[in-house]
């Protein structure tokens, strides 16, 4: 009853004509970023990070919040008009949806896409309503030694699961921890990694390290791989219902791709990739018509699609409740909370129940514009893949530097800015994932303190993270994840054939 009642104040927040128009851009915006292919979520929410720095908290967050419902939304038409996803979560559902778009079945696909992501998150913004506050009273039981165990467990992870390899994941981690430290030590009051820099004595902005990662990185990695010639668009043919036999294909689809996708966001190691690759494998085991995959089968589409956007509700759980971000987009909302001094974990819903539940009422909202915005106006997404490519970057580069050098006016700024951006791209040329340095830049800090006051508690005992059960639980997990990947790598290779 008590979380009934809070969502209730939720949507009064949400309800507000001011944050009805931030959840309407939000979810228009983000449409509009996951139909154009190789701009993600991560890549938008950084680079609004400095233009939002004036903004209510709560008006950010459900724009944000919007941006990332709506990007995995979007991103369904790419992969079924282009066959190019526009996200690694929408790589499954080009299988499918592509063939049916050849076929002259693309407003099928299309719909089975949009309604089964208005089901999917709508169940799995539900299951996070009720499953959050359960986590959060959980986490409550949390002293230092506890949150610094947590805090191992979200660096190995995030960087096991989203790089390539777990040593590229770490080499990109530790340098998010050494930028983290660089500033005054707020218990020694030293100076470190400032080289006699006085700019630097503040420490470096979250906000400039992602916007020059995902924005500036990003651009120019796009720029460098440029090609001639334009991707062939498939038309879109017929009409945008269903047939009554796609729907009763469907429906069941969407119920276990919800399922599936909700629990394994919500996991340390989670993500979307996962859900969405085991939803098409489950769909193609139990359809009836298992000949059509590879055909263009509509529960290959349906499935994984719903998948999608219930591990984005199920990445929010460990977010919110624990401050444990799952993926890129979760890092750099990691880094927006951190813009407006607040930290997510069980306090944030004690502090700021305001935020939380106006987040996630509007949540409820954005999965109904959605909707809307899908259906019809599908062909006005359509044109948006006709933009020149060297227009789009070139804007994102403009919008980036202004919006970097409005945060604080800092011609330094400036500076770090175009240097971590090429850093940004050297790291996506040689395949160094780029997530995991804002975990370390927006987490290190946090874990260092959490790590001396559990030794100072403790008077020095390091055991300390070992005799307490959730933080030795944690650790434990945390090596798992560490060496579990590389044993299953040595088992296969010398495994006997």
């Amino acid at each position: 009853m008590e979380t009934i009642d809070a969502l209730l104040g939720g949507f009064a927040v949400a309800l507000t004509w001011q944050n009805l128009l931030w959840a309407l851009i939000g979810v228009t915006l983000g449409t509009a970023v996951g139909v154009l292919p190789g701009i993600g979520p991560a890549l938008t929410v950084a680079l609004l990070l400095p233009v939002t720095a004036k903004l209510a908290s709560t008006s950010a967050f459900i724009m944000f919040a919007g941006i990332y419902y709506g990007a995995m939304y979007g991103g369904s038409t790419t992969s079924i008009l282009l066959n190019t996803p526009g996200e690694s979560a929408s790589i499954i559902t080009a299988v499918e949806g592509h063939l049916m778009a050849r076929k002259g079945r693309g407003g099928s696909a299309l719909a089975t896409a949009a309604i089964g992501s208005f089901v999917a998150g709508t169940l799995a913004t539900i299951a996070l309503t009720f499953f959050a506050p359960l986590v959060v009273d959980l986490a409550l039981q949390f002293g230092p030694a506890e949150y610094f165990a947590l805090s191992v467990l979200a660096f190995i992870t995030v960087t096991a699961v989203l790089g390539s390899s777990i040593a590229r994941g770490l080499a990109s981690l530790f340098l998010g921890l050494a930028l983290g430290m660089v500033g005054i030590d707020m218990q020694t009051g030293q100076s470190r990694l400032a080289f006699g820099v006085p700019s630097l004595l503040d420490g470096i902005e979250v906000v400039v390290v992602a916007v020059g990662l995902f924005a500036v990185g990003e651009t120019l990695y796009a720029a460098s791989r440029y090609k001639y010639g334009a991707d062939q668009i498939i038309p879109l043919k017929g009409s945008l219902w269903m047939t009554a036999e796609e729907w009763a294909r469907s429906w069941k689809a969407w119920l276990r791709g919800t399922f599936i996708g909700f629990p394994i966001g919500a996991m340390p190691a989670g993500g979307a990739e996962i859900p969405t690759f085991l939803s098409y494998y489950v769909e193609k085991r139990l359809s009836k018509h298992p000949e059509e995959f590879g055909k263009g089968a509509i529960e290959g589409v349906a499935g994984p699609e719903a998948a999608n956007n219930a591990s984005a509700a199920g990445v929010l759980v460990p977010l919110l409740s624990l401050g444990l971000p799952t993926s890129a987009t979760a890092a750099i909302l990691l880094a927006a909370f951190q813009q407006y001094g607040l930290q997510p974990g069980p306090l944030l819903f004690q502090n700021e129940p305001q935020l939380v539940w106006g987040l996630i009422a509007s949540l409820y909202i954005g999965n109904v514009m959605l909707l809307v915005l899908n259906l019809p106006l599908v062909g006005v997404w359509v044109r948006l893949l006709t933009i020149p490519r060297p227009l789009l970057y070139a804007g994102i580069l403009v919008f980036a530097t202004l919006g970097t050098y409005g945060y604080r006016q800092s011609e330094f700024d400036l500076a770090l800015l175009i240097g971590i951006g090429f850093l940004g791209f050297l790291m996506r040329r040689f395949d160094f994932p780029v997530a995991p340095v804002i975990i370390g830049l927006v987490l290190g800090p946090l874990s260092e303190q959490q790590f001396r006051r559990a030794l100072a508690i403790s008077q020095g005992d390091m055991t300390v993270f070992l005799t307490h059960p959730i933080s030795a639980l944690l650790l434990a997990v945390s090596v798992v994840a560490l060496v579990a990947p590389a044993v299953w790598r040595w088992r296969k290779r010398f495994r006997p054939a």
